[in-house]
């Protein structure tokens, strides 16, 4: 199984003025990527903010699908769910993979907007097979902010469709990505 982490950043992320801004966390991209995450054997999924009450939320969301009433009515959300921990940084994230792995994560950015040199897929799923750990993250609001991006190891390249329009949501390419990374071709 490669070892792959998945964080879905709230800070630093940029609006559609390109100001740095947290964003909100959304109760959806929690409980579909947590879900995709463990559809495709995704070690961990990592809430990063930096936001007390978004923290708070997080954790009240997680809490009632792990051990309230929802881990009742739903184990299979639960199992999903197990997946998310919730962190103030990327700094705390990679501490973490640090601590499980006893090596540093090779930190993979996603951006909408294609980069020069950017990771191609088949690239990374290459990589993904020499079993290092890897952090994959994505951004909320209109993307990561330029200077995180300019810190992290690699750009994956961009989910690119047939016409020029090009916004999807987090929770959309979450699901493509790690699709087009760790999904079964040709198996049946």
């Amino acid at each position: 199984m490669p070892n792959l982490y998945v964080a879905l950043m709230h800070y630093p992320v940029v609006n559609k003025n390109g100001d740095i801004i947290a964003s909100a966390l959304t109760n959806l991209d929690l409980h579909d990527i947590s879900r995709a995450s463990k559809t495709y054997g995704v070690r961990s999924f990592y809430v990063v903010t930096p936001l007390t009450d978004q923290k708070e939320l997080a954790e009240r969301i997680v809490s009632h699908w792990k051990s309230g009433s929802g881990s009742i009515y739903n184990p299979k959300r639960r199992e999903a769910l197990e997946l998310i921990c919730v962190k103030d940084s990327i700094k705390e994230v990679v501490e973490d993979i640090r601590n499980q792995c006893d090596d540093s994560p090779k930190t993979v950015a996603t951006c909408a907007k294609h980069r020069s040199g950017a990771l191609r897929f088949g690239r990374f799923q290459q990589m993904l097979k020499e079993g290092k750990p890897y952090l994959l993250i994505f951004g909320t609001a209109w993307g990561l902010a330029e200077d995180f991006i300019a810190e992290v190891d690699y750009v994956l390249e961009p989910v690119k469709g047939k016409e020029s329009y090009n916004h999807l949501s987090v929770r959309s390419a979450s699901a493509i990505i790690l699709d087009r990374l760790m999904g079964e071709r040709g198996k049946g």
